[in-house]
């Protein structure tokens, strides 16, 4: 029995399935999901989720300082106890979805990585804060069910393309870092993991005129999966067909175009198009 599971032993906690607790202990694994992430002697690491803290002493070993946000206040004694030989580590308590995570790494000195092994059923919230965040992000490291990283490496067209997928390749290169069996877990989950790696682009893969308003068309687009393009953006901008029509021929698109078919060049090209309408209506032109 590892020092770690002994002390949950000893202290008597009860995992919390509910707050989605499921924790790696085996060291090997652990050093190899560090490696993968690519943190270095520099690199400052949000930790969000540390549980126990297994994967917190290997990220406190090649990270120049880490801080933990952990919502479950039982844990926090175990982890300041276990954590205390190790001089870079900072242990906050904490909800990850609504903590100013800007305030809370406003000192940190280098390079920010985010490291999660989180509750699956927060994945795309809280994945969605981060890319959202005012944080100098360099990379996102994060622990997700097996059919959520398929979505996430998806492309235009495919089944599991949509808004997290979308936002995450606009400002990241994402790929599978490891499989991580639902064996390799105490307690054991039910599904198989993934650890994703996301390396964050100095600028967006695309620049649209407005990026709020490119991501306006796009919730759009994905908003009636199983209508074509003209029809969401009518439903959703509360526009006449005839105006969407030219909308979508001027950005060059098939008006039998479904949302989730666009490139992020040709979804760029059309919000800069909706853009352009927008100023237009508001100075009184339209």
């Amino acid at each position: 029995m590892s020092k770690t599971k002994e002390r949950i032993y000893d202290s008597q906690l009860r995992y919390q399935q509910g707050l989605g607790q499921n924790f790696i202990y085996d060291d090997d694994l652990l050093e190899a999901l560090v490696a993968e992430t690519g943190i270095g002697g520099e690199d400052c690491v949000l930790e969000i989720g540390p549980g126990v803290g297994t994967l917190t002493r290997h990220l406190s070993l090649h990270a120049a300082r880490v801080l933990s946000v952990e919502l479950d206040q039982r844990l926090i004694p175990l982890l300041k106890a276990s954590m205390e030989p190790y001089g870079n580590v900072e242990i906050v308590h904490g909800d990850a979805m609504t903590v100013d995570l800007a305030e809370l790494c406003a000192q940190m000195p280098g390079p920010l990585s985010v490291a999660a092994n989180i509750p699956y059923y927060i994945t795309t919230p809280l994945i969605t804060r981060l890319l959202t965040s005012s944080l100098p992000l360099k990379r996102l490291c994060v622990m997700v069910q097996k059919e959520v990283a398929d979505k996430l490496l998806s492309s235009p067209g495919s089944e599991g393309w949509g808004m997290l997928p979308l936002r995450c390749t606009y400002m990241a290169d994402v790929r599978r870092a490891m499989e991580v069996p639902a064996s390799c877990f105490t307690p054991k989950p039910k599904v198989d993991s993934t650890f994703i790696v996301m390396d964050m682009l100095k600028t967006p893969r695309v620049s649209p005129a407005s990026e709020e308003d490119f991501f306006r068309v796009a919730q759009a687009g994905f908003a009636l999966r199983r209508k074509t393009l003209v029809n969401a953006l009518c439903a959703a901008f509360h526009m006449e067909r005839e105006e969407v029509l030219e909308l979508v021929r001027s950005a060059g698109l098939d008006e039998k175009v479904r949302g989730e078919k666009l490139t992020l060049e040709e979804l760029a090209v059309l919000s800069d198009r909706y853009t352009e309408r927008r100023q237009r209506n508001e100075r009184g032109e339209i």
